[in-house]
């Protein structure tokens, strides 16, 4: 099953590893560290029309791939239901 974040992007559920809020976890000095090690790699993707309310961590090919995206993550995990 696929699962849409935004901007017509969508993965495989299986390739879903989390699900974050961005309000939250961004307080976070560890995960601020893990958002710019993932953007200085060029592992982030921007799929918001609008400001990110989440983001997502998927593996894909043996890397993981960050997806900002502007729904909340109750959406999104309503959508891997």
């Amino acid at each position: 099953m696929y699962v849409a974040f935004g901007k017509e992007k969508s993965v495989f559920s299986k390739d879903i590893v989390a699900i974050f809020d961005l309000d939250i976890t961004s307080q976070s000095h560890l995960t601020r560290r893990f958002l710019r090690e993932a953007e200085k790699a060029g592992n982030v993707e921007n799929t918001a029309e609008d400001l990110p309310k989440s983001f997502v961590v998927c593996k894909q090919k043996e890397k993981n791939v960050v997806y900002l995206s502007q729904m909340a993550t109750a959406t999104l995990a309503k959508r891997l239901q």
